[in-house]
């Protein structure tokens, strides 16, 4: 039996590989070939990035980040100050829950930390997929919506999570969309990116909103950090680390965040903190640059995106868009040099039907 299957396994094999071949051999008899390796090229021109060109790309991120440091709106970088100006050290002990917000999916976790010596006791999470329908709804079904599924998280949990009374769950909130911090447990949606796009909460405190939908569902839960997941993962990393300074998300969507000098931070107006230090979120994702090795199908998308001219910079790195990036590509070969037959498959025809 395990003979005739590696007999069909590798038949099925060399037919694929054959048909591969014809099918190759008849597009390079009728030139489709040379047009599709033509169109593939020049692609791969456009997307360079020698050494001389990525100088170029950090030298004028360079100069955005210092007008980002300088006022608020007077760069494409927004430079927020995220009000943390200390990191974890390793020593932190307790019981500890996360709401983890920044793409088509959304994480509630628990988390037991046991200080130096014992580090991570447990952790258990769950991640859910927001429906497509909430991401363009509004502010109210967003949010409801996940405070239902934190609530069923925490109706699971056995004796030995119970706080004592009058003990509230402390909440950190993860939320990975750019935020006007007007300290570390409040700030207001500057604007929605990677697919959502709901008006009604642009401007708002994402925290009250989410307060309240906790409240509706009961839960003794109070949110005690807001903080964007690039801060987040620095503060992971921080809390394994001493030495880390900076994070980077490459994801759905893309950022950085890293450790600035209080005193290099023009737009700060408060109180220098004590460690002397400031956490600063970049939202990056907004950068652009005329030396941005940008093509004909990164123009497109941006135009047909629900937010054309920005988030350039997330727009040809980031997961959510390289996807489609590859099927305008492919959508193109295959109308011009055929490589899928006479007619261009139906599928190819769909935005976003390739994910990265």
């Amino acid at each position: 039996m395990g003979k005739k299957a590696v007999v069909i396994i590798c038949g099925a094999a060399v037919v694929t590989v054959a048909a591969a071949l014809v099918v190759r051999q008849r597009m390079r008899c009728s030139g489709h070939w040379s047009k599709a390796t033509a169109i593939v090229k020049e692609l791969e021109e456009k997307c360079g990035t020698p050494i001389a060109k990525l100088r170029q790309v950090a030298d004028a991120m360079t100069v955005e980040m210092h007008a980002g440091l300088a006022s608020e709106g007077g760069s494409k970088l927004k430079m927020i100050i995220s009000y943390v100006d200390n990191l974890p050290n390793g020593n932190e002990k307790g019981l500890f829950y996360a709401l983890d917000l920044g793409g088509t999916n959304f994480r509630v976790l628990r988390v037991q930390l046991g200080g130096k010596d014992r580090g991570l006791i447990n952790q258990e999470f769950t991640e859910v997929a927001i429906p497509e329908n909430l991401m363009v709804g509004t502010t109210e079904g967003l949010f409801d919506f996940i405070a239902v599924e934190l609530a069923k998280f925490v109706g699971k949990e056995g004796p030995e999570y119970q706080l004592p009374p009058g003990r509230q769950r402390e909440l950190g909130f993860t939320f990975s969309f750019p935020v006007q911090q007007t300290s570390i447990n409040s700030g207001s949606l500057i604007k929605w990116t990677k697919g959502f796009s709901i008006d009604d909460t642009v401007g708002q405190d994402v925290v009250a909103e989410l307060s309240k939908a906790i409240e509706k569902q009961g839960l003794d839960m109070r949110v005690s950090a807001l903080v964007n997941d690039t801060v987040g993962t620095l503060a992971g990393g921080r809390y394994n680390n001493n030495n880390v300074v900076a994070a980077v998300i490459l994801g759905t969507g893309t950022n950085a965040a890293y450790v600035e000098r209080a005193q290099a931070i023009p737009k700060w107006h408060g109180l220098l903190p004590k460690s002397g230090d400031m956490v600063i979120n970049m939202e990056w994702g907004n950068f652009r640059s005329a030396h941005l090795p940008l093509t004909e199908y990164d123009h497109s998308l941006d135009t047909e995106s629900l937010n054309p001219g920005d988030q350039i910079f997330e727009k040809i790195i980031s997961g959510m868009y390289l996807g489609e990036i590859v099927r305008r590509a492919l959508y193109r070969i295959a109308e011009e040099a055929s490589i899928f037959g006479e007619t261009v498959p139906p599928k190819l025809k769909v935005p976003f039907i390739l994910s990265a």
